[in-house]
């Protein structure tokens, strides 16, 4: 089934997010000290935030529309019986 111009955008994204997640992650890593670090711990909650955007674009992005989009909604078509 062929996307749709925003799902491709979206799959897109995902991938971005994905990809910002894992430096994060490789920089809360390489972040020099010891114990508890706040620069190590704002890396750490982007991780967080960047897969969980990266999650949700992906399912909008590889959704199944077809029925929902390209069907009018059954209210507004006329009868056909008389």
């Amino acid at each position: 089934m062929e996307k749709n111009l925003g799902q491709k955008i979206a799959i897109v994204f995902a991938a971005l997010s994905y990809l910002a997640a894992a430096g994060c992650a490789v920089a809360a890593y390489l972040q020099p000290g010891t114990g508890y670090d706040p620069i190590r711990a704002a890396f750490m909650a982007s991780v967080v935030f960047f897969v969980g955007s990266g999650i949700v674009l992906h399912v909008i992005g590889t959704a199944r529309l077809k029925g929902i989009l390209s069907s009018a909604p059954t209210g507004d078509k006329p009868d056909s019986t008389g």
